[in-house]
């Protein structure tokens, strides 16, 4: 790996939310253009942004992110193994319709009792996935709440919120 490359793996990590919202990002990196949010980011959360190629070989770098950040916020093993596999589903979803050579951009919500993860690439002609598929289906029931957006600069995305056990929420 060069050192160009992995400048571009790793966008930024440890922001807090209402620094980025303080800079005028809420939850975009100003070079990749805006970032489609799911909700505001909130006062005491924590996103961490991941900005990678879109290329399968490096979706083992988004695993390993998904699985320790899913333990700083207490979920179980199960519920980190799983996300670890939605997130690789989902990328795979995108994968598909991402521009040659364009950048995958994951980021990470991480608010006490949850965790949301925005997947997002740029597509010429940008399909949501269809919610009706295997695939979607195992998706869902890996992720808790999920679902696709297509966005400004036709960015393509799906979010997915997860909430930690016994936590209260959805």
């Amino acid at each position: 790996m060069t050192e160009e490359t992995t400048e571009s793996a790793v966008t930024s990590v440890g922001a807090s939310a209402g620094s980025v919202a303080a800079a005028g990002l809420s939850g975009a990196s100003a070079a990749a253009g805006p970032l489609i949010t799911e909700r505001p980011a909130e006062i005491g959360s924590d996103l961490v942004t991941v900005r990678m190629p879109a290329d399968g070989a490096y979706l083992s770098v988004l695993r390993t992110a998904t699985a320790g950040l899913a333990a700083r916020l207490d979920f179980t093993l199960d519920d980190i193994e799983d996300l670890r596999i939605a997130v690789d589903e989902a990328c795979a979803m995108l994968l598909s319709q991402a521009i040659p050579g364009s950048s995958l951009e994951c980021s990470f919500s991480l608010r006490p009792d949850d965790m949301t993860i925005t997947v997002a690439v740029p597509s010429l002609n940008p399909r949501p996935p269809s919610g009706d598929t295997f695939a979607w289906t195992v998706l869902s029931a890996l992720a808790g709440t999920v679902e696709s957006q297509v966005g400004p600069g036709d960015r393509l995305a799906i979010v997915m919120r997860k909430s930690r056990p016994n936590s209260g929420s959805v």
